[in-house]
């Protein structure tokens, strides 16, 4: 079985996913994935795929170069308690570049509301 029968599944998660300038090519017995993802979450799917195949990462046969692309973000739904300060801390971002990201949504940065479903910069 080639390497890329073996991590089909991964491959057709990226274009499903509508990776960017995806390219998949095998060299020496190793799989080389490379592109874009439109968000994080999109880039931790494939990972998740890969892990699902080879779960101790041991086969050594992949290498994934995604990149996120930049302005990418992801989705955050508001809890109860949360404030953008405590949000971009568990994201990795400053509460302004959320507040910058929902300008549509929050018209005061310490007014938000449980359920509202926030857009989070990539760090």
């Amino acid at each position: 079985m080639s390497v890329k029968d073996k991590y089909k599944e991964l491959t057709d998660l990226a274009t499903n996913l509508g990776i960017a300038n995806l390219q998949v090519r095998e060299q020496d017995n190793v799989l080389y994935v490379d592109g874009q993802a439109k968000s994080a979450e999109d880039k931790e799917k494939l990972w998740s795929a890969y892990g699902k195949i080879d779960p101790d990462f041991r086969s050594a046969d992949v290498v994934m170069n995604i990149e996120v692309a930049e302005g990418a973000t992801t989705e955050y739904t508001v809890k109860g308690g949360d404030s953008l300060s405590k949000i971009g801390k568990a994201h990795g971002v400053s509460w302004e570049a959320i507040f910058e990201a929902n300008r549509d949504i929050i018209k005061n940065p310490d007014l938000i509301q449980p359920g509202w479903k926030l857009k989070i910069p990539t760090a």
